[in-house]
């Protein structure tokens, strides 16, 4: 079904696979560096890359978009920089808390606050319940050839001839300062698609079973997927779109797609023929690996709690279904401990798995195929009365037009299900939470432990697994019961989905502002709606002191900052901190403010040791153990330590969160995700790294002498000691590489800082 290459391969007139130690043999005499030019990716980055070195990329993109999780602070950081105006198009869109009734005013606050900064800057402003954020940037932006920057993880318009990156909120501040994107030149991966879908497999079975294969092994890990071969052909655009969104779990950088005549259709559907080209790559081209998918074979999957990549075909897991869901309460138990209980087995009847709730929804499960598919599954059936319920999210108002004006929704609604407005709630915690131990069942994008909105703090746990729409609609007909599409007859499911794309409501409601900014105009800022505070240079020498230590294999940017309804808090920098790692480390923000009011004496003019006199016996066993240690020349911060830290959203908060409560670095064995590490150092955070077990438990002490002049140098080795029941110890820990921007940063002590100097200078 997918098999993962080891090496490099050649790819040879689009669909001869060469391994590249057969490469000679088989009259190949193209290297490796010249054939890497002839990949999609790499015309496209080096189109929009202003550094002249091909290798070391400086990114300037088409243009962005942010979500009302995160447009306010972004704009709040590029401000205190010195932004006049919006350079490029920048679209604002309020579909993550528009449903999410918390803090009384701030969210709709925060929807005015982003009206006012589109006029004053020239932005475009897309209402609540108009569309998700990727639906809208898919609808009017996405092309082939351009590149859009979002602060959103899901930022992936590949299939439309778009390379698309998700990042944090620092990086997007850049380039409304007329900065930036700055990374190595990728590895660029095949993708490399043969055969088609069978009825009733979908978008999401194709792209979870490729999560299965490449995740653990972290095989397109900060990588370029590149999809290309003859499957392309097989699949329509919006399946294509609903496979590309998904690459984000795989945790690559960006996808890219070869496309057609049916991505030209797309465009030109949405009135934006011009947009396309054709986009392929070379006679011979080189990837730094392949993954070969046969589409015939893929069958209806399910990704069971608590992670995309933990994928199982529905038939294998009704084939073993008490081994497999044991399994899943284990983990359950690991997650909730002693305040909990999970049970999946207690949902078994006569050998098949009972679901409580099935949801269709966002920029993976609400697109106009995908909901047509399902309203076909249930035209004529009965949802019924008992505990199971469907939610169905049209992507955007015009989706919702057309299905409407074609009957879907009828279908959908007279079968029993719930139709909904634009939102993506449902995908992280912010609408639909399931019962206490409840199974939901969903075509959305993740499922982490606690993201469906569950909190294991108050004795609650609930858990998600995702399928397809297909899957989930059978599954709705069979009133709850587990069942594959690919169950019902073949003649259910016809992918050629007729469909005219209808902007009216945008065309009436969405502020089209770009190039129009009106100085003049004041920002709207509601009483939530606050300044990030002042964060103090990186200092000569560094105290840490260990505040939290997670030893999960990954720990998920949800685990850091939490979602849902904790996200409406989001404009609030210190509002938004009091949550950081609650329902992974719940005493993590004492800890860490604690050390956060010692600092600030500090800073104020107290020493250390006046301000906290533990620390005495701190830097006594550093002087003993024959370490200069300065109690005055040091500044002190808190650390958080984990294993594989940053995987899933793109959310700067995650690293804020704790930057604004007196966090100065982390100590990690990788990270998950380039953006997550990048938003460690945006937010003037040192992103250490540190190989075997960590030898120091929470409240124990790391020093490091010179990091400040370390930064500016030599990264691969700097000496560290940790303090430990009165003893130190010395450990080396290392930084992976950095520009020299973000060199800069971190030592000015954040992106702001560093603007601000700049400016100044300037």
């Amino acid at each position: 079904m997918i098999k993962l290459y080891d090496g490099g391969v050649f790819l040879r007139e689009g669909t001869e696979i060469v391994p590249e130690a057969e490469a000679a043999a088989r009259g190949i005499s193209k290297t490796p560096d010249e054939a890497r030019r002839e990949t999609i990716a790499y015309s496209i980055l080096q189109a929009h890359n202003t550094s002249g070195d091909p290798d070391a990329l400086k990114i300037r993109f088409d243009a962005m978009a942010s979500h009302d999780i995160t447009f306010v602070g972004i704009i709040q950081t590029a401000r205190a920089s010195g932004m006049t105006e919006f350079p490029l198009p920048y679209v604002l869109t309020n579909c993550h808390n528009s449903l999410c009734a918390v803090g009384g005013t701030i969210n709709e606050d925060d929807h005015v606050f982003g009206l006012s900064a589109a006029k004053k800057y020239g932005g475009i402003f897309v209402p609540p319940h108009i569309a998700v954020i990727h639906s809208f940037m898919r609808e009017n932006f996405a092309g082939c050839g351009k590149m859009i920057l979002g602060s959103d993880s899901h930022t992936r318009y590949g299939a439309l001839g778009t390379m698309a990156i998700g990042e944090g909120g620092g990086e997007l501040a850049k380039q409304l300062l007329r900065d930036t994107y700055d990374v190595a030149y990728p590895g660029v991966v095949a993708i490399y698609l043969e055969g088609a879908p069978r009825p009733g497999v979908g978008p999401h079975d194709v792209a979870l079973a490729i999560i299965r294969e490449v995740f653990a092994k972290g095989y397109v890990k900060n990588k370029v997927m590149e999809f290309v071969g003859p499957g392309i052909a097989s699949m329509t655009t919006d399946f294509r779109n609903g496979i590309d969104v998904m690459t984000t779990e795989t945790t690559c950088l960006s996808s890219i797609w070869a496309t057609d005549e049916d991505t030209h259709a797309f465009l030109a559907a949405h009135g934006r023929g011009e947009d396309y080209k054709q986009l392929a790559p070379g006679d011979v081209a080189y990837y730094d690996g392949c993954v070969r998918v046969n589409l015939s074979e893929i069958l209806p999957m399910i990704a069971l709690p608590f992670h995309p990549s933990n994928g199982y075909t529905i038939a294998e897991l009704n084939e073993n279904l008490e081994d497999i869901l044991h399994e899943v309460e284990v983990e359950a138990a690991r997650i909730g401990g002693d305040k909990v209980n999970f049970s999946l087995l207690d949902k078994i009847e006569g050998r098949r798995l009972r679901v409580q709730q099935g949801v269709i929804a966002g920029c993976s499960g609400g697109n106009y195929d995908s909901v047509v598919q399902a309203a076909r599954a249930l035209k004529g059936a009965n949802i019924g009365c008992g505990e199971f319920s469907l939610a169905v999210y049209p992507t955007s108002q015009p989706v919702a037009l057309e299905l409407t004006r074609r009957g879907y929704i009828y279908d959908l609604m007279e079968a029993g299900a719930i139709v909904r407005t634009a939102f993506c709630g449902p995908c992280f915690g912010a609408g639909d939470t399931p019962a206490n131990n409840g199974l939901s069942i969903r075509h959305t994008t993740r499922n982490f432990p606690n993201r469906e909105g569950s909190k294991p703090g108050n004795g609650q746990l609930s858990a998600v697994a995702l399928m397809d729409a297909r899957s989930i609609a059978a599954t709705a007909a069979a009133g709850g019961i587990l069942t594959p599409a690919t169950d019902l007859p073949d003649e259910t499911w016809d992918e050629a989905c007729e469909y005219t794309f209808d902007s009216a409501p945008y065309d009436k409601r969405v502020y089209w502002g770009f190039g129009k900014a009106k100085p003049e105009s004041e920002l709207v800022e509601g009483p939530n709606i606050k300044p990030w505070p002042a964060m103090e240079p990186l200092g000569e020498n560094i105290l840490l002191k260990v505040c939290s230590k997670i030893m999960d294999p990954v720990t998920t940017t949800d685990e850091l900052i939490p979602s849902g309804e904790t996200s409406s808090y989001r404009s609030n920098p210190l509002g938004l901190a009091e949550f950081t790692l609650s329902r992974r480390d719940p005493e993590y923000v004492g800890r860490s403010k604690r050390v956060d009011a010692v600092e600030k004496r500090r800073v104020a003019g107290e020493s250390l040791i006046e301000a906290d006199p533990e620390l005495a016996v701190v830097f006594a066993s550093l002087n003993g153990a024959g370490v200069d240690a300065d109690a005055s020349r040091v500044e002190y911060g808190s650390m958080i330590y984990a294993k594989k830290p940053g995987d899933g959203s793109a959310r700067e908060q995650a690293a804020s969160c704790q930057r604004v409560i007196g966090g100065l670095a982390n100590i990690v064995e990788e990270y998950a995700t380039k953006r997550y590490r990048s938003n460690v150092m945006n937010w003037g955070m040192v992103p250490f790294q540190l190989k075997g077990i960590p030898p120091f438990e929470v409240g124990d002490y790391v020093y490091v002498p010179g990091i400040r002049e370390a930064i500016g140098g030599d990264l691969s080795s700097i000496p560290a000691w940790v303090v430990h029941a009165g003893e130190a110890r010395e450990i080396s820990l290392y930084v992976a590489d950095m520009t020299d921007e973000e060199r800069a940063i971190v030592r000015a002590g954040c992106l702001i800082n560093y603007n601000r100097t700049r400016r100044e200078k300037e």
